[in-house]
């Protein structure tokens, strides 16, 4: 008899296009039927089915306090109390906005939006109004939301003319995205060298999420500061991931780098849909209605958003918050990489705070997509729904970084080394 996750996916594909809202939950990578949730609490997930798991997706990054944190449900709750909406302001937007700013004191001005595709976007429409130079350069690997500017890959050179990776997107648009590989600064350096006058901005993900967890190497970020200073470019920080989770401040503060513009999502929206932009407040008084750089949200600051994140970063000002967080990665890590060994099982485990990927490969490092993309993705499909079957949920993808949470413990860490020997 087919499981109630089974017969639930067969009714949402008539519904919703691969029967999913968003595509890497479809499993197309990994195979099989994926699966349906319906309750979540601290590190675990429970499916349909009354399967429980831990949880080493955290909604994609922003459950960082665990699932279902006592102080960000009575947060909302009281909220509903007052309204789900008001279309208007609110003082729970200053509220949240001096948190972020505490937090990421870069950032001196921001707006509100409602998912880091849109904050990406409207940095992007900011930038090319602040600077008007129209092209942008983007890194192999790196993702920044499904605008139309960067569904694009880069051809047989790094300063090639950016072709559609998405049908539907116009190539005269695609034309302005230049595409440099992550870790490689002399790639941005020949883009720079063909078009010293044209590019508005450089947008990265200073620690790679979404090609799994890829860090910089020593110099890459300061050097990129650098080469926007020099030719009067914004260096956009995506924190989107990164934000608040591999350090308090964000990467830039983990590498101590000033971006021009940063976008967040995830974390500051507490488990709600929210994202944000921000930085000096010479560019951002370009946005409307200061400016006549238009972008605006009819559920942009959204109470209930506002108000589950300023509970959670709240939380990360706990004493002790972000050591937890570094020991568990460190015995997590250390776990694995033992029981790799011991197996015989070539891989490279990447992490930085508390995101890590764990790439099966023969390459001795992964430091870019090129590297990432040799991965044994065959046998991370079978290592996959092993892990699935004994309680451990994972990105269904070898791409993807791995999440955890402060609510993940001895418990937790035994059951997923345990887990992982079996499957190798």
């Amino acid at each position: 008899m087919p499981s109630k996750s089974e017969q639930l996916f067969e009714i949402s594909k008539q519904l919703f296009p691969g029967g999913v809202n968003s595509p890497v939950r479809a499993f197309k990578s990994v195979g099989g039927t994926p699966l349906f949730f319906e309750s979540a609490s601290g590190a675990y997930l429970h499916d349909v089915d009354k399967n429980k798991y831990v949880d080493y997706i955290g909604s994609w990054g922003p459950m960082i306090c665990g699932h279902k944190h006592p102080q960000v449900i009575k947060g909302i709750k009281e909220m509903c109390d007052k309204a789900l909406s008001f279309g208007a302001c609110h003082e729970y937007e200053i509220l949240l906005a001096r948190a972020v700013q505490t937090l990421m004191p870069n950032i001196e001005m921001l707006r509100f939006v409602s998912s880091g595709t849109e904050a990406c976007m409207s940095a992007i429409r900011l930038a090319r109004a602040f600077t008007r130079k129209n092209k942008i350069i983007k890194f192999s690997g790196c993702y920044h939301g499904h605008f139309d500017s960067f569904l694009v890959q880069a051809g047989s050179g790094a300063a090639t003319f950016g072709l559609p990776d998405s049908p539907g997107v116009v190539k005269d648009l695609a034309s302005q995205t230049l595409t440099a590989e992550f870790n490689d600064i002399q790639s941005v350096i020949n883009i720079f060298n063909s078009h010293p006058e044209g590019i508005a901005a450089v947008i990265v993900e200073p620690v790679v999420g979404n090609a799994g967890c890829i860090l910089p190497e020593a110099g890459f970020l300061q050097n990129l500061r650098s080469i926007c200073s020099e030719y009067q470019t914004l260096l956009v920080f995506d924190e989107v991931m990164t934000g608040f989770r591999v350090s308090k401040g964000g990467a830039q503060e983990l590498y101590d780098i000033k971006p021009d513009l940063t976008t967040l999502g995830k974390i500051i929206g507490g488990g709600l849909p929210v994202g944000a932009y921000g930085g000096k407040k010479e560019i951002m008084e370009l946005i409307a209605p200061s400016g006549p750089v238009y972008q605006a949200g009819t559920l942009s600051g959204n109470p209930l958003g506002m108000i589950a994140g300023a509970t959670t970063l709240s939380l990360l000002s706990e004493k002790g918050f972000y050591d937890n967080l570094e020991d568990y990665g460190k015995n997590l890590e250390k776990g694995i990489r033992e029981i790799a060994f011991k197996k015989g099982v070539p891989i490279v485990l990447n992490r930085c705070g508390s995101m890590l990927s764990v790439f099966f490969t023969q390459e001795p490092r992964v430091i870019n997509y090129k590297q990432a993309k040799k991965s044994n993705t065959e046998f991370f499909a079978k290592f996959y729904h092993s892990m699935l079957k004994q309680g451990v949920y994972l990105p269904p993808s070898q791409f993807e970084a791995w999440f955890f949470s402060a609510k993940h413990g001895d418990k937790e860490l035994e059951i997923t080394l345990k887990a992982f020997e079996k499957s190798l």
